[in-house]
């Protein structure tokens, strides 16, 4: 069973884009690991997930992330419940 889902996600520091065109699903109860050197986006991706970008001024995020089938990114989305689960 999909857990998360992320479909098209870009990511923006201002201009800069520091994630492009990530999509992957990431399945119940399975263990998920991220890897890759220095600086390639691992942190700012997990942070995508929990949205503790938006603490960071002049970020965006663009595309789509489900968490049990809900889009994180709504308008309305209860960030603390979110970080809770």
């Amino acid at each position: 069973m999909e857990k998360i889902r992320v479909e098209h996600l870009n990511f923006y520091y201002g201009q800069k884009l520091a994630l492009s065109d990530i999509s992957m699903s990431i399945q119940d109860r399975r263990i998920t690991a991220l890897i890759g050197p220095s600086g390639c986006g691992k942190s700012t991706f997990l942070r995508c997930l929990n949205r503790m970008n938006d603490t960071i001024r002049g970020t965006k995020a663009e595309g789509r992330v489900e968490f049990d089938g809900q889009d994180i990114y709504s308008p309305g989305t209860d960030v603390v419940e979110l970080r809770r689960r």
